[in-house]
């Protein structure tokens, strides 16, 4: 194994052991209580997906287009950035700012062309959308250097309720350079303003050398992220190597581990580390094995669905469901597949109407409603 890269914190001894280490079985309920109808098809790979005030959607397809949908018809929105669209990358998460109805703004994260032939890397645009168009946008966070490696690019955003923006960037295939160092992008989770400013209070914004929009690092790549509607915590969700799939909650200046500690092994079945804990590195609330290949992630805070009310949403791309997951202290004590055999799950998300909406991929957008 190669020497991981230095500059790693240890954040201290208390760390070791938050949360959850262990698997649960996933249940299949012998009659759903749920229907769900397509709000709107075909859309290849239907990446993110935000609500506007009125209802309407915007869509983000990973070959670069973004679509806006509303009353079931679909219209191409001008203007979104140009994209590496290669291997796992492209356009991918969109979201608003909580403040939209007074400021217009919303955000896109995607993979940004390099200056060399198919390289690329995450970048965050913020934009406004005026007649189908995005306009007065502006590149507020692009991740360097940019590599010809096609996958790991992270890519997911929500933002916590004192309005600072989290995204995600996977450690972009070097995972024995980027997540354990902090003056390199790649592996972590990033809190910027809105703007696109560090806080003050950022963990590394007084290291001269650091990344100064990193929040945590040690990740592998998370494509979950999401502000808990009651604690306002900041969850996420990663994918590991062959097995080790992670749920974490998202602690300030906190080391996750990857790659010097893990619960996967590698696609070739050798040993990536034999390591699973290690002091001043987090242990996940909750891991998976076998491995999801977890995508998009909800909080059910809606009263459509009383009986799902504070559960959590993850969709699984491998095994092609919706999983609905049931906490108690932040321990897993039930996991059910909601949409099974459904299709490669690639977001999830709960609109303001309150109902659940899922994005398919070969498919497009199902909404999802409770049998009477």
């Amino acid at each position: 194994m190669k020497a991981i890269c230095c500059c790693f914190i240890l954040i201290g001894s208390f760390i070791s052991g938050f949360g959850q280490v262990e698997d649960t079985t996933i249940n299949t309920p012998k009659e759903a209580k749920y229907a769900y109808t397509l709000v709107a098809g075909d859309i290849d790979i239907p990446w993110g997906m935000a609500f506007l005030p009125d209802g309407s959607m915007l869509v983000t397809e990973i070959k670069g287009e973004l679509y806006h949908i509303a009353n079931g018809k679909k219209s191409s929105v001008t203007g979104v950035p140009a994209v590496l669209a290669r291997g796992q990358g492209g356009l991918l998460d969109v979201v608003l700012h909580p403040e939209y109805s007074k400021n217009g703004w919303l955000y896109i994260s995607y993979s940004a062309p390099g200056s060399q032939e198919n390289t690329s890397n995450t970048a965050i645009m913020r934009a406004k959308l005026k007649n189908n168009a995005l306009t007065d946008t502006s590149t507020i966070y692009r991740a360097g250097p940019t590599t010809s490696k096609p996958y790991h690019f992270g890519s997911r955003i929500c933002f916590d309720n004192e309005g600072y923006l989290y995204f995600s960037i996977g450690d972009r295939g070097e995972h024995f350079v980027n997540p354990q160092d902090i003056t390199k992008d790649g592996g972590k989770i990033y809190r910027i303003k809105d703007d696109g400013s560090i806080p003050d209070d950022n963990p590394f914004a007084g290291n001269e050398n650091a990344r100064k929009g990193i929040y945590s690092y040690g990740h592998r790549n998370p494509q979950g992220l999401v502000r808990h509607s009651v604690t306002g915590q900041i969850w996420a969700h990663e994918h590991g190597p062959q097995g080790g799939d992670e749920i974490n909650i998202i602690q300030k200046g906190a080391n996750y581990g990857w790659p010097v500690i893990s619960y996967g092994i590698n696609y070739d079945n050798s040993i990536l580390t034999d390591k699973t804990e290690m002091e001043g590195m987090v242990q996940p609330l909750y891991y998976y094995k076998p491995s999801i290949a977890p995508s998009g992630m909800a909080f059910v805070d809606s009263d459509v669905y009383p009986e799902w009310k504070g559960n959590l949403l993850i969709g699984s791309l491998r095994f092609q469901y919706l999983e609905r997951v049931v906490l108690e202290k932040n321990h897993v004590v039930y996991r059910e597949k909601i949409l099974p055999d459904m299709g490669r799950v690639r977001d999830v998300r709960v609109g303001p109407d309150g109902y659940i909406y899922v994005a398919v991929e070969g498919k497009g957008i199902f909404k999802i409603t409770p049998k009477i």
